[in-house]
């Protein structure tokens, strides 16, 4: 009897769904003849099987009704697996004809389910297969919705290391004609498992009715997990920090859908601790298992701000910001240093003695000659562990419209009119506060590599063109002009690098505070906080028809001066010719005057 009472859902969801594929089935006998609209001017919604012939071309347009949208949904494709996206495809056009903007285009190498949607009154769906003589089949369906009126909780954007999201209604029936999309994003070295406690969706063999689709990616174009429905309580795993969940229903046998949770694995295997330093934030990974076998958890740790609490999953995730949670910052001449602890709470209890370990964790971040070293130390006790790693500045630089630095150019290579002025900013990405940037040298090359020749722009933070003004130290932000110029047989790209210096803004001593120094008082490679960013190329408007791409224009500029030493022979024999052709036409002149000279004129006789 238990085993019967099972098997009453099973059959529940077999029997529509059978009766359903009955009523779809014989509007697929036809291809081309086939009509995609339907019969019926109320009709809002449609099915059917296409089964297509070899070499075929069909069109159809669907129209919408008034203020509603189109979505169609290929839930199921059969095309020629050996046939190439040129010669076997599905196009969807928005508009009355094929000439209309191209929603997408499907074929058998896609691994998505295609969905498109309408901005105009009409969709136009064309099909065209090659000689290729094999069963071909599509299920189409369409239904027309108002884009004004949205289901609650259908689809929406879930950021955090866990968490659980449901079908709308859930446990109640599911809403028809519904298309649902969460996206799933986690921090950056994680991946997501997904677990369905229950999948309750209308029974088909293909899933082409009612379905849940998982997507191993950012968009519902990502590559396809898994296709579902019926019954069922599978779970997923991405390869990355980002998962897409589709639900979408059609018009008929509505059930409980489904009740999904998700948890983040850190990706990297950490042993026991790891430590990564960035220009803005130190950020700890412990091993739970380590901290198990010492007899502790995540709830038993704080850092140096108790509030400031890590994320929990396979591991402990502490993110500390430079300027927060209790981290502090020291400034020792040229270097600087960022700490904090990790530490245990202590016991409030009346014990007079611990058989536990005090667990302490010393978190440091030095800066370093353009990088940062990253110095971890565990304390248990009198147990010393060290660690150490490099990273570097986030920095960047890029040229700006004007000195106002609110809008970036972001054309690469930038035409420029000779001596028009371009306005530079270098930017420290970090979330210090009390950092400036000072910029120490600029120099500019033909080439990308910086080799000879070069022209500085700035050095040791003085300038050294008469175009170039250095603007005032504005925090994370070295800025500077200068006038478009081109350098002297060579063609006309510019790259521009720039060495930048970022210091304490409290330290009234430190380099950044001297400003132009003409002769250095020391080296300055002993300098522990130092970037350099590159931009480039920058070109002549007259020369942009002479070069269309910046990844050729070194070996361009190669060719050009391996081919120099032959100009002076090209002009000369050049010369040489002409001289010979002048004689020539000379002596050939002279020639027919010397034959004119024999002949006289003779007056006419009167008559």
């Amino acid at each position: 009897m238990e085993a019967v009472r099972r098997l009453i859902p099973l059959a529940l969801l077999i029997v529509p769904c059978l009766a359903e594929l009955n009523s779809t089935e014989p509007e697929g006998k036809s291809s081309c003849s086939a009509s995609l609209g339907g019969s019926n001017v109320a009709e809002t919604h449609r099915a059917l099987i296409l089964q297509l012939n070899p070499s075929e071309d069909c069109t159809w347009t669907l129209e919408r009704p008034e203020n509603k949208s189109i979505r169609i949904i290929f839930s199921n494709l059969q095309l020629d697996p050996d046939g190439s996206c040129e010669s076997e495809n599905i196009q969807v056009f928005d508009g009355n004809s094929t000439k209309g903007s191209l929603l997408g285009k499907v074929c058998s190498k896609n691994d998505y389910i295609p969905v498109f949607e309408s901005s105009f009154d009409t969709l136009t769906v064309q099909i065209v297969t090659d000689a290729a003589r094999i069963q071909r089949s599509v299920f189409i369906f369409y239904y027309y919705f108002s884009s004004d009126t949205s289901i609650p909780n259908c689809g929406g954007y879930l950021d955090t290391l866990e968490g659980s999201f449901t079908s709308p209604n859930y446990p109640k029936p599911h809403p028809e004609l519904a298309y649902c999309v969460w996206h799933i994003q986690v921090e950056k070295g994680y991946k997501i498992k997904l677990n369905f406690k229950e999948i309750f969706l209308e029974v088909d063999e293909h899933c082409r009715f009612d379905f849940v689709a998982v997507y191993d990616g950012s968009s519902t174009t990502s590559g396809l997990i898994a296709q579902v429905c019926g019954l069922v309580k599978p779970t997923f795993e991405s390869s990355s920090d980002s998962l897409t969940v589709v639900l979408s229903t059609d018009y008929a046998n509505s059930y409980r859908g489904f009740s999904a949770s998700y948890t983040s694995i850190y990706m990297e295997n950490v042993n026991t601790t790891s430590l990564t330093c960035s220009s803005d934030r130190m950020r700890v990974i412990i091993n739970k298992s380590y901290l198990e076998s010492l007899k502790y958890n995540e709830s038993n740790l704080q850092l140096n701000d108790p509030t400031c609490r890590p994320k929990v999953s396979n591991v402990v995730d502490f993110s500390i910001p430079l300027d927060g949670c209790g981290t502090i910052k020291k400034v020792e001449g040229p270097s600087i240093t960022y700490t904090n602890r990790i530490t245990s709470i202590p016991s409030l209890t009346s014990e007079l003695i611990t058989r536990k370990k005090h667990l302490q964790i010393v978190v440091k971040c030095e800066m370093e000659y353009n990088s940062t070293v990253e110095i971890m130390y565990i304390t248990e006790d009198d147990i010393i562990q060290n660690q150490n790693v490099l990273g570097r500045y986030n920095t960047s630089m890029a040229l700006y419209e004007s000195n106002s630095f609110e809008k970036p150019i972001l054309e690469s290579p930038y035409y420029a009119d000779l001596n028009q002025t371009l306005f530079v900013q270098v930017s420290l990405h970090t979330s210090d506060p009390n950092l400036v940037v000072f910029l120490d040298t600029c120099i500019t090359s033909p080439t990308s590599d910086f080799a000879s020749p070069t022209y500085d722009l700035v050095k040791n933070g003085c300038t050294r063109d008469e175009t170039c003004e250095v603007y005032p130290l504005s925090r994370h932000y070295a800025r500077f002009q200068f006038n478009a110029f081109k350098f002297l047989r060579t063609l006309s790209s510019v790259y521009l690098q720039c060495e930048v210096l970022i210091c304490d803004s409290s330290d009234q001593q430190s380099r950044c505070q001297q400003g132009c120094v003409s002769r250095r008082k020391r080296d300055i490679s002993s300098y522990k906080w130092k970037a350099n960013s590159i931009v480039g190329p920058i070109r002549l408007k007259r020369d942009r028809s002479a070069s269309g791409n910046s990844g050729l224009w070194y070996q361009i500029h190669q060719e050009e001066t391996q081919n120099q030493p032959f100009n002076s022979l090209y002009l000369c024999s050049f010369m040489v010719l002409a001289l010979n052709v002048v004689i020539v036409a000379t002596v050939i002149a002279r020639h027919f005057v010397h034959q004119r000279t024999d002949y006289k004129y003779q007056k006419l006789r009167n008559y």
